[in-house]
């Protein structure tokens, strides 16, 4: 999927190589940049019980779409996607973007996207969580257009809890 800025795409997630190259991806930012907000252990937990392969394989069977973000050809971050018909939104389970391309508009360009997405759905919203303590990610979704509606905390098993923001965008 193209967006507006030649240098971004949004590839399909659909093979094994793909998988695993997010795999590998979520590895990579999840620990630069969520060991300092949950701890190593908690990290290391949420990567393989939500971003190995198994766990990528399993939400795409069960109709999560995952699309890697490519600059200049390059994979540099991922995004998966639940669309909920019945609710008529968009639930961004996932968006993430290495460090070194953080700034770059990768972020932004992939909402964009959603958001037409959405709009040939016919959905209204797009809705996320986030952590409460990731204050540089609220205040990019803030910037695209996200508040927060409310707030959640999830036990996630092994005496880990997610305490979460919910945030939505309307789609206009």
């Amino acid at each position: 999927m193209q967006t507006s800025d030649p240098r971004i795409l949004l590839t399909p997630v659909r093979t094994a190589e793909e998988i695993q190259t997010v795999a590998d991806l979520a590895e990579k930012v999840w620990t630069e940049h969520y060991t300092s907000l949950i701890g190593s252990a908690q990290v290391v937990y949420m990567i393989e019980k939500f971003q190995s392969v198994p766990a990528i394989t399993e939400q795409i069977q069960k109709g999560y779409r995952y699309y890697l973000m490519q600059y200049n050809g390059i994979s540099v971050g991922y995004t998966a996607i639940l669309l909920e018909p019945s609710e008529k939104s968009l639930f961004l389970s996932k968006i993430y973007v290495e460090k070194a391309y953080r700034g770059k508009h990768i972020t932004s360009q992939t909402i964009f996207a959603l958001k037409e997405i959405c709009r040939e759905e016919g959905l209204e919203k797009i809705w996320l969580t986030v952590n409460k303590g990731n204050h540089s990610s609220i205040a990019v979704y803030e910037h695209l257009g996200f508040v927060k509606v409310r707030d959640v905390v999830t036990d996630i098993g092994e005496g880990y809890v997610m305490d979460d923001h919910i945030m939505e965008a309307t789609i206009s």
